[in-house]
């Protein structure tokens, strides 16, 4: 846009033509706000913008004799819908390296009804994708899932488990217990696990590379090939799609057993006994791990990404929907999911920046398990978990690395590291304890210091 100038009296400051201030006019043709001083030019040129590409426009006001030159910041053009697409449709499959270890791990100990879990995160995904518009991840609660796999609860327990934890998260969320407790939670101790959760998708992603090294090593090349390319959000897309086509070519295409109908979920309430078995086992630890990554670090990382978001993406919401979800859907065969911090982190890595990510894998897991029922188990089963395994490994690192340990002097450091090694050692909600011990003593150390200069 050429340099456009405006001519006001220094008396009215009125347009001599629409008779509006010569500012506002000048300021409506780039559908921005001014500043509140015209008479600060450095204020003015931070708008928003692309910080690498900037496309400068000049914009000058004449008062009296003074002359004033205005920089304004205009976002470059972004990416195409073709390639905002495939963002989403990558971002959508991204996560599999925590949901298809986790469900296929329980199916293969338990006797857990295929339809109700398959539904359950379809109806869980379609309701999130609608409510906060954004990539938050629905995943199976973990301490859950590593006690079915161990064979220490079983398909009632596991719907009592889900009730007890929805109706407890629910009312969290509704009291606003939830938000109260995260304004609780220092900076350092929020990045401490936000590294260790890094950390953590990282070792998860080695070991499930382990089974097929040159596998693993080939879709890592693929995500690498990417990175540094406008293309970065088609590889997760392109890794999922090659494995699945690996899967098929070894066992001679699809599976023989699936029966194409409709698979509905059956309806059991657990009794008194069920609720006091997953009570005693694994109401606590599952409860203080959904609290801190869940819903604490999800509504943290959600924050970093979309702070627009802040106020419709917040602990209390997040508690709403966790508990809400579980408590309705768990007697339906639903296993107990949760949102999480390195599901978001592994979806908006790979591309996904709105609802229709969990919109997609909602869809696909409603359609599986509604159509297929048993049968979605062994197609889900075909894709090999070490090229999962790179998703996880590449996400992670970038997790790790992202603003963790950066800008901090020694103390902060100190407390961001031993929070984050709290995390892999125990687990999120060990690694938030110590955090907030270190950080106390931290504090109160600098105290002591700055009264004793």
């Amino acid at each position: 846009m050429p340099a456009e100038r405006l001519r006001r009296s220094p008396a009215s400051g009125l347009h001599p033509v629409s008779g509006r201030r010569a500012v506002d006019c000048a300021w409506d043709s780039i559908n921005a706000r001014p500043a509140k001083s015209i008479g600060r030019p450095k204020e003015w040129a931070r708008l928003p913008g692309s910080e690498k590409h900037r496309h400068i426009n000049r914009h000058t006001e004449r008062t009296g004799a003074k002359e004033v030159t205005v920089r304004v910041s205009r976002p470059a053009p972004g990416p195409g819908a073709g390639q905002r697409w495939i963002g989403e449709v990558s971002g959508a499959f991204a996560d599999l390296g925590t949901f298809l270890p986790l469900v296929l791990g329980a199916f293969a100990v338990q006797s857990l009804d295929p339809s109700g879990v398959l539904t359950g995160f379809g109806i869980s995904a379609l309701v999130v994708a609608i409510v906060y518009r954004r990539p938050i991840p629905v995943q199976p609660m973990k301490a859950v899932a590593a006690l079915v796999i161990a064979g220490g609860l079983g398909a009632i327990e596991l719907a009592a488990a889900g009730v007890l934890l929805g109706f407890t998260l629910l009312v969290l969320g509704t009291t606003g217990m939830a938000g109260r407790l995260a304004r609780l939670v220092p900076k350092t101790v929020q990045d401490g696990i936000q590294l260790g959760v890094g950390l953590y998708l990282v070792l998860a992603g080695l070991a499930l590379a382990a089974d097929a090294k040159l596998i693993a090593l080939i879709a890592l090349g693929v995500l690498l090939l990417f990175y540094w390319t406008r293309f970065r959000p088609f590889a997760a897309l392109l890794v999922v799609v090659g494995a699945a086509a690996l899967g098929m070519s070894r066992t001679d295409g699809l599976p023989e057993a699936l029966a194409f109908g409709l698979w509905l979920p059956d309806f059991r309430w657990p009794d008194l006994a069920s609720f006091r078995s997953a009570g005693q086992s694994i109401f606590l630890p599952q409860l203080a791990l959904t609290i801190t990554n869940a819903i604490l670090v999800t509504a943290v990382v959600a924050a970093k990404y979309f702070p627009q978001d802040r106020d419709r993406i917040s602990p209390d919401r997040l508690a709403v929907s966790t508990g809400g979800l579980n408590l309705l859907l768990a007697p339906f065969g639903a296993f107990p999911m949760c949102h999480g911090a390195g599901g978001l982190v592994v979806q908006h890595r790979f591309g996904a920046r709105t609802g229709w990510a969990p919109a997609i894998f909602g869809a696909s897991c409603l359609a599986l398990g509604l159509s297929l029922g048993p049968g979605a188990l062994e197609l889900l089963s075909l894709i090999p978990m070490s090229a999962i395994g790179a998703l996880l490994v590449v996400a992670g690192a970038e997790m790790a690395a992202a603003n963790s340990l950066r800008e901090r002097n020694p103390g902060q450091l100190l407390v961001v590291v031993l929070t984050g090694l709290a995390c892999i050692a125990f687990n999120v909600a060990i690694g938030l304890i110590a955090g907030l011990v270190a950080e106390f003593i931290r504090a109160n150390l600098m105290r002591w210091g700055r009264s004793h200069r």
